[in-house]
């Protein structure tokens, strides 16, 4: 972790991308204990900022996301982390939490991906 620049916080940004779709699911942060935390389970934890505590994505929900792969980017001050995903990543239900866009044109906010997923996972 010697290469690893957190911010004043003592946090790093992860970015998390679904190894087989390569759809990024979503944007979270880390801490120290939660890498190692990630690195020893082989399940993403992650840090929540607004309960100021580890949270282990799937915990409540199920929707479990198994680490494939950890990068670090060329400054050290963010990790990308390919995943196997079970279930929606987002709490909406949806596959990624990126499914709003903005149309540059009318600067209008817009649903980019399909409705929640719904069934059994």
């Amino acid at each position: 972790m010697s290469h690893l620049m957190f911010n004043s916080s003592g946090l790093i940004p992860v970015v998390t991308q679904d190894q087989a779709s390569r759809e990024v699911l979503m944007m979270a942060w880390m801490n120290r204990d939660a890498i190692d935390a990630t690195l020893r389970s082989g399940t993403m934890t992650y840090w929540s900022r607004s309960r100021s505590q580890l949270w282990r994505k799937g915990e409540t929900s199920g929707h479990v996301q198994h680490l494939q792969s950890m990068r670090i980017d060329c400054d050290g001050d963010a990790l990308l982390c390919e995943v196997q995903q079970c279930g929606p990543a987002c709490h909406t239900q949806r596959s990624s939490c990126f499914y709003l866009g903005v149309d540059p044109a009318s600067r209008l906010v817009t649903i980019t991906e399909s409705p929640p997923i719904t069934g059994e996972i």
